[in-house]
């Protein structure tokens, strides 16, 4: 982890940000914001330089490993991996040292926290002395003349050494108690390690909201658009991580053992909650007007507190505000299931739930008439179940109502069997309820299922026409480069996915260029063999350029003419001149 101090340049500030720079969370899709340097036409030519490097020294087995391991231009390599196991590690690491100090979990348990301990001891000292081994293939220190010398000097290698170190000396050497303490407490130096991930992200994130508002750069680090960079996943994994725990705290109140031996680590894990998902709140609300979909609205943070998004957020908050509003001698123990909403939170992250909601408007008649027959059938079958079992289980089919339970179970082919029928005609009917609950409950989830399916080729479909349009758009469809970085995001699209539908796009758009060069061939008759037909297509031609002038705008016309060459000047003059003929428009009275 240490000695990169930054990410290779093609990520560092200063650069632009590639298309998908506000969705690439994982290997793939850094791989894919890289790809869209050389491929997208309204990217400037910054973006499509190679990167200047100079070569590494030499070659060997150290250069290897520094490729594969260390070097994020690698595209096939595990640089990004590697990183990413690192920071799940540096996290487990932490929270064992946070365990340890809860003596209830710690004793019965001290071998396997010092098992654990002593493999991340090891997992961190080999990146450690890896990392000084390829110091001379390291562009940052190649230049040096003791490249490893300055490496182990480095912010970054202090903090690796400074996260193991206290293990070897706590190891070799005796120490009283205190010392000891001290020690173990310096492993949390390796919270540290995370800082050369979110330094880079932070230095890319200020390049990117240069002489930008307070509350875009907010809107930024909450939503993805082209001002979010690598930031924005971290931002987004935080709250991720703290939904999670939230709700682990939850279930695990709900045990009285636990909740008496770890009630105040739950206080305060529930508060500190609290306190993330007000923020989120109040942030979001604050950055509503920034929000694309709510610019042509007046009142913008009430069409967002509205949404169901927000409402979500809300109720998230909503039980640990009441409880510390309401006096103590109420009994408010109930409102604490009502923390698991916060589950909710994370369809915000998720394609799924949009995509689900899609489905089930789109085929919303068809699963209300499929629901329709099954409610139909569950209550002509609890009747006739009532009818035929009731003298002979009085306790069991007592009623229509507690009938319905019989046939609901049955319909599903679950059989709980804490309720079946004795009679001959109630033992046939539950042979035929049966076999009809396998069609009936097999319609609706068929139907799901292809919908489903459907309505992902749609979406992918409308992400290749937001290409379409960003090509059409060039450099100044800054506005589509954020949509369609949402939109990739929300999908979830593989490397391979956004390469077939980008090059799908720009075949597309390559098509439809060519036909309109095409149709911009017209057959010009000769004059001097018919002079009025030649004059009739000189001002039917003239009228067409008229009716293109009123429909586009003479301004939207003059931006596009200036970049047309010398075609484009004689264009502008002839533009100039209708005009300056086009009659005002008319006044209503």
């Amino acid at each position: 982890m240490g000695g990169r101090g930054r990410r290779p340049e093609r990520f560092g500030a200063g650069k632009p940000a590639p298309l998908f720079w506000g969705w690439a969370h994982n290997d793939d899709r850094c791989r894919i914001a890289c790809l869209s340097q050389e491929s997208e036409p309204w990217m400037t030519e910054s973006h499509r330089q190679p990167l200047n490097r100079e070569p590494h020294p030499r070659r060997g087995p150290l250069a290897f490993v520094y490729r594969w391991l260390f070097d994020f231009d690698h595209r096939q390599g595990y640089a990004a991996r590697l990183d990413y196991l690192i920071a799940v590690l540096i996290i487990v690491g932490v929270l064992a040292i946070i365990l340890e100090h809860i003596e209830a979990i710690y004793t019965p348990h001290a071998a396997i926290f010092d098992l654990l301990d002593w493999i991340l001891i090891g997992i961190f000292t080999v990146e450690y002395l890896l990392r000084v081994a390829t110091a001379p293939h390291n562009p940052e220190f190649a230049h040096s003349r003791f490249p490893r010398l300055r490496y182990i000097f480095s912010f970054y290698a202090l903090v690796d050494l400074l996260a193991i170190a206290p293990a070897y000396v706590a190891g070799f050497m005796v120490l009283n108690a205190d010392e000891t303490r001290i020690l173990r407490l310096l492993r949390l130096m390796r919270v540290f390690k995370l800082s050369r991930h979110l330094v880079p992200a932070w230095e890319e994130f200020q390049s990117l909201n240069r002489h930008r508002s307070f509350r875009a750069r907010l809107h930024a680090l909450l939503e993805p658009t082209g001002h979010s960079g690598r930031l924005h996943a971290y931002v987004d994994n935080f709250l991720i991580f703290w939904v999670l725990v939230s709700i682990v705290s939850v279930i695990l109140n709900s045990v009285d053992s636990l909740a008496e031996l770890f009630a105040v680590e739950f206080l305060i894990i529930d508060t500190l909650a609290f306190t993330v998902f007000t923020v989120e709140y109040l942030a979001r609300l604050y950055t509503a007007p920034e929000r694309p979909e709510l610019k042509a609205i007046r009142w913008k943070r009430l069409a967002h507190a509205r949404s169901p998004g927000a409402i979500i957020d809300l109720l998230a908050v909503l039980p640990t505000l009441i409880e510390a509003l309401v006096p103590n001698d109420l009994d408010l123990r109930f409102l604490r299931v009502f923390r698991l909403i916060r589950l909710l939170k994370l369809t915000r992250y998720t394609s799924a739930a949009v995509t689900l909601y899609k489905v089930i408007s789109r085929e919303r008649q068809i699963i209300v008439a499929a629901g329709f027959v099954m409610v139909l059938l569950v209550v002509l079958t609890a009747s006739m179940g009532y009818l035929f079992e009731h003298d002979a289980q009085p306790d069991k089919f007592e009623n229509i109502p507690q009938s319905i339970y019989w046939a609901v179970i049955t319909l599903a082919s679950v059989g709980y069997g804490d309720i079946s029928p004795v009679t001959p005609m109630g033992r046939a009917l539950t042979v035929v309820l049966a076999l009809i609950g396998i069609g009936i409950f097999a319609i609706p989830a068929g139907l799901l299922a292809s919908a489903f399916s459907d309505q992902l080729r749609i979406d992918r479909e409308d992400f290749k026409q937001r290409l379409v349009h960003a090509y059409e758009g060039g450099e100044s469809a800054a506005h589509a480069r954020a949509l369609i970085a949402a939109e990739a995001e929300r999908l979830h699209l593989s490397r391979d996915d956004v390469v077939r539908l980008t090059q799908e796009a720009k075949a597309e758009f390559e098509a439809k260029r060519g036909d309109l060069h095409g149709a911009g061939r017209m057959v010009v008759i000769d004059p001097a063999r018919h002079p009025d037909l030649a004059a009739t297509q000189f001002v039917l031609s003239l009228s067409q350029l008229q009716m293109l002038v009123e429909a586009a705008g003479p301004d939207v016309l003059r931006r596009r003419l200036q970049h047309k060459g010398p075609d484009g000047l004689l264009a502008a003059e002839v533009l100039e001149l209708i005009a300056s003929r086009q009659a005002p428009p008319r006044k209503h009275p």
